[in-house]
């Protein structure tokens, strides 16, 4: 039989006052830690958090998705959690899906297990735009990285906490996957998807920033991808030098035949 990892859940949260309590209480029944990370709400969010059994980062202002997700990998590195699932709390992310991440967490063949949408027949048609900057920007990523991944920026993912401890990230914002992709690339980070549903519960739903101009937002992607593809021999210069340094590593997860 094969242990899980400690296994931590995370869920950035913004102005989700609507969602907090069913999406919490879908994802409770899996037993596992839950961690939310409130990038400044105004709404009823702090209020309804505070009446649950969960930990809590809360920003006092909204800091954006990326620092949301910086703050969650902080967190499970310091609680020394094996690794983190990171989902959103707009019920776009089904919680049906987290033992598919668990099993896969089990196997301990990747840094990162990924959500795909395009590889799961069943679903919500895209908005278009979103569909089609992420079909552009997820062919951009692979033909830089000579990678083969088909959803580059699905929020739903596993993430084993010692290899997002080397990343060096600092974007704030929904331009986030840009430099984790790339970073995880320069780091050789290992990178498996599986199949989770496509859910549009708000087709109105804002990026904020300007974003929300598709034009925009894909200038704002491509230039975050272009900075970090010129950052990863520095990155990897700081990593190799910050390793040595280390004592050795204790083991990222246990299995057992």
């Amino acid at each position: 039989m094969r242990i899980t990892p400690r296994t931590l859940i995370a869920i950035p949260v913004y102005n989700e006052a609507a969602h907090v309590d069913s999406v919490l209480a879908a994802v409770r029944p899996f037993g596992l830690d839950i961690l939310m990370v409130d990038d400044g709400s105004s709404d009823e969010t702090p209020r309804l958090i505070a009446r649950q059994p969960v930990h809590c980062i809360r920003h006092p202002v909204n800091q954006g998705y990326g620092q949301s997700l910086r703050d969650a990998f902080a967190f499970a590195d310091a609680h020394r959690y094996d690794w983190v699932i990171t989902m959103d709390c707009d019920q776009q992310h089904e919680p049906r899906f987290i033992p598919d991440f668990l099993r896969a967490i089990r196997d301990d063949d990747a840094d990162i297990v990924s959500g795909t949408r395009y590889l799961c027949l069943e679903g919500d048609a895209p908005p278009p735009d979103r569909r089609r900057i992420n079909r552009i920007i997820t062919a951009e990523l692979n033909a830089a990285l000579d990678w083969s991944i088909t959803d580059s920026f699905c929020g739903f993912k596993a993430h084993r906490t010692e290899s997002m401890a080397r990343l060096r990230l600092d974007v704030t914002g929904y331009d986030f996957p840009l430099q984790f992709w790339v970073q995880a690339a320069a780091l050789d980070l290992s990178v498996r998807e599986i199949p989770v549903s496509r859910v549009y519960v708000d087709l109105n739903r804002t990026f904020g920033n300007g974003l929300d101009d598709p034009a925009r937002r894909l200038a704002t992607y491509r230039a975050t991808l272009a900075r970090e593809l010129t950052r990863t021999d520095e990155l990897r210069r700081v990593d190799a030098l910050s390793r040595l340094d280390q004592p050795a590593q204790r083991p990222a997860s246990l299995r057992l035949a």
